[in-house]
């Protein structure tokens, strides 16, 4: 190593300890590999890449270089952070490390102009950016200037840009591809969740002369549990057991927000004092629930992927997971947040029969369909189209229709106008052989989680394997190296499963009205069609697991009769927030009518209603995952209402087995209400999201 060298090496060291002492205390002491990435970013328009695990001091590495590159007069660094909860952990850690820091995203439009001010000032150290600021205007026409006076881009959790990765962005990809183009900041990029080929893509992405710093990715601190063979309402009873014992507070993390908020509800109700998280909370509430999480002031966060990367609570004592993520990195990624700077931490999951189905979805949700891309350029070829018009002309899900656009747009195809979307005139070429492998991977994926599942080897090795970490190891530790299943056991205590019982089955799900016809139909504008609506179960019910898999085998014009009367339970609970009495019940239309006019007798007898049988179903089934337009199009051909049957005057009473979209109860509900019917009440059995 030449004097130079030394020189700059011992300048990296110097701001590393600085940083590194303020905000680890004056005993800290850095990592050799972390002086080792200062230095390397501190190189003229370096670009690096650091792969660590969770807790290794990855952004003690950036805060380090930014503290040097300010002391030699470079300019600001700008940090690309995907989640608003992490911005707000790294703005305070690098005020921590003495810097001063901003953020510019979405929930604070009127802080903008003095972030601006200070960067044109040179007031500002950092400046944190969420992905989704490179498609507003008023920031996208800063971003030429801004970078050319930055000194060092960081993208943090940099897997988000790979195709590979588990939580791949376009729009973080295409930002970091506008990042990328600056000459002379230098770049680094950092991530706990890479395995080979991500790290490979993201280093190909950064350029030919990255330099890659990466570890082990084991957590000696964490302890990987599995707990097989639990129904959705044990799972439940065992948490609220494992919660009396678990050491100090921790995250529980769920697939849904629904699932979110009646988990928190539930273990609230046994006592423990927890709060849901999720992503349709407000900011300001968000930020309260990580302060007392933060603060121990509750026990559990009850949360959706909504909390993940980021959250910086390094002594989190647990990690549960109710039902597995679609990925081992996923996992790594979340069960990671625990056990950072406590000896002894743990991580659980408890599987959901669930697992497989969500697992198929997200193994293509990323993946576009060449076919229905050609639709979508189709249809804006001669003008710029809405999201709706699009998804009217297309027939394409809402959501399926978002993740193409993005990936479109990643590609440069199509591009945001205003409110519409436009073509930009490039060619689409679909990568066939791209797409299959990453369909490859993805089913690779979900085969190591079902391994991970079963505890076909040690958990902690599984991850190390699936994270191709340089070294796997046994742990020795986990509950498939020792045999040890932890806390309540294998099986939950009797009263809490009872208590869970007697929670869910009280529980019902609202069922909301739509609110605006589709374009493309006869009807137009705002619906005037069902009032409101209840159902028994929502989805994978904990309450109705075993009922609800019961109904599926069951024949039609068979309902279990614990559903029969599950109704009946659920009827008397709303019929206290009605307001209003039904005249007569009506079962819903359907290709198959034998399980709704059962329903419907057994609602009309125990409430000593009559029953009108009044619609005609006349045609094939609904298209299957199509967009709103094509299915209202189709129910307005195949529904009818029989024309010599005399309909009630008052209110009516639709039900069914089983809702998904909504739109026949939406249809048929309208046509009763053309025909003067006041009110139109809807009770399922079943709501599937």
């Amino acid at each position: 190593m030449s004097h130079l060298e030394t020189t700059n090496r011992e300048f990296a060291e110097q701001h590393m300890n600085i940083v590194l002492g303020r905000l680890a205390g004056p005993d800290a002491h850095p990592r050799g590999d972390q002086v080792d990435a200062v230095h390397a970013v501190l190189q003229p328009a370096s670009r690096v890449l650091v792969v660590q695990a969770t807790g290794w001091g990855k952004s003690a590495v950036y805060w380090a270089a930014t503290h040097a590159l300010r002391h030699s007069g470079a300019g600001p660094t700008l940090v690309v952070s995907p989640l608003l909860a992490l911005m707000r952990d790294q703005v305070t850690a690098a005020e921590r490390a003495g810097l001063t820091a901003a953020t510019v995203n979405s929930t604070n439009f009127d802080e903008w102009d003095e972030v601006f001010r200070q960067l044109d000032n040179n007031t500002l150290d950092v400046l944190l950016v969420s992905p989704e600021r490179l498609g507003n205007t008023r920031f996208a026409a800063r971003l030429g200037e801004l970078l050319a006076r930055v000194g060092l881009i960081v993208i943090d959790e940099a897997h988000c840009i790979s195709d590979w990765g588990f939580d791949f962005r376009p729009d973080y990809q295409r930002l970091a591809r506008a990042l990328l183009s600056t000459p002379t900041a230098s770049v680094l990029a950092t991530t706990a969740t890479a395995n080979e080929r991500v790290t490979k893509d993201v280093s190909d992405q950064l350029g030919a002369h990255t330099v890659t710093y990466r570890g082990t990715l084991a957590r000696t601190s964490l302890t990987l549990s599995v707990v097989p063979g639990l129904t959705p309402l044990k799972r439940y009873a065992w948490i609220a057991d494992a919660l009396e014992q678990l050491p100090g507070s921790g995250i529980i993390y769920v697939l849904t927000v629904a699932e979110a908020d009646k988990l928190a509800a539930f273990l609230a109700s046994c006592g423990h004092k927890v709060d849901a998280y999720t992503g349709q909370l407000d900011g300001d509430s968000r930020i309260a629930i990580e302060e007392r999480l933060r603060n121990n002031e509750i026990k559990a966060v009850i949360a959706t992927s909504a909390l993940g990367m980021g959250y910086d609570k390094p002594d989190l004592g647990f990690c549960v997971h109710v039902g597995s993520p679609s990925t081992p990195v996923a996992y790594y990624q979340q069960v990671g947040r625990a056990g950072r700077a406590v000896a002894h931490a743990d991580g659980v999951l408890l599987p959901s029969d669930a697992d497989e189905r969500i697992w198929e979805y997200f193994a293509t949700a990323s993946i576009p369909d060449p076919k229905s891309a050609d639709k979508v350029l189709a249809s804006i070829a001669e003008q710029p189209r809405t999201l709706m018009e699009i998804e009217s002309e297309t027939g394409l899900r809402r959501g399926r229709l978002e993740a193409l656009l993005k990936i479109l747009a990643v590609e440069g195809v199509v591009e945001k106008v205003g409110t519409a979307w436009a073509t930009t005139g490039e060619r689409y070429v679909h990568n066939t052989a791209k797409w299959a492998d990453l369909a490859k991977v993805r089913a690779t994926e979900a085969d190591i989680m079902r391994k991970y599942a079963h505890g076909e080897g040690c958990l902690m090795a599984f991850l190390q394997i699936a994270l191709d970490d340089p070294s796997p190891a046994a742990c020795g530790r986990c509950s498939v190296c020792t045999g040890n299943i932890p806390f309540p056991g294998g099986e939950p205590s009797h009263d809490k499963l009872m208590l869970a019982r007697a929670f869910m089955r009280g529980t019902d799900a609202d069922i909301e009205p739509r609110k605006q016809w589709p374009k493309g139909v006869s009807r137009k504008g705002n619906i005037v069609a069902l009032n409101a609506g209840r159902a028994v179960a929502f989805a994978d019910d904990p309450g109705w697991s075993v009922e609800l898999s019961e109904l599926a085998r069951s024949r039609p014009g068979e309902i279990p009769q614990v559903m029969l009367d599950g109704a009946v339970a659920t009827l008397g609970r709303w019929s206290k927030v009605w307001g209003t009495r039904p005249t007569a019940v009506v079962p819903l239309p359907a290709l198959d009518m034998r399980s709704n006019r059962q329903l419907a007798e057994h609602i009309a007898k125990v409430g000593k209603l009559p029953m009108h049988d009044v619609f005609t179903w006349t045609g094939g089934a609904i298209p299957d995952d199509a967009a709103s337009t094509p299915v209202v199009a189709h129910l307005e051909t195949v529904l009818t209402i029989t024309a010599d049957h005399e309909l009630p005057r008052g209110p009516v009473l639709f039900v069914t087995t089983d809702v998904r979209t909504r739109w026949t109860a939406t249809v048929a509900g309208a046509m009763l209400r053309a025909q003067g019917i006041p009110a139109v009440l809807l009770l399922a059995l079943h709501l599937r999201p």
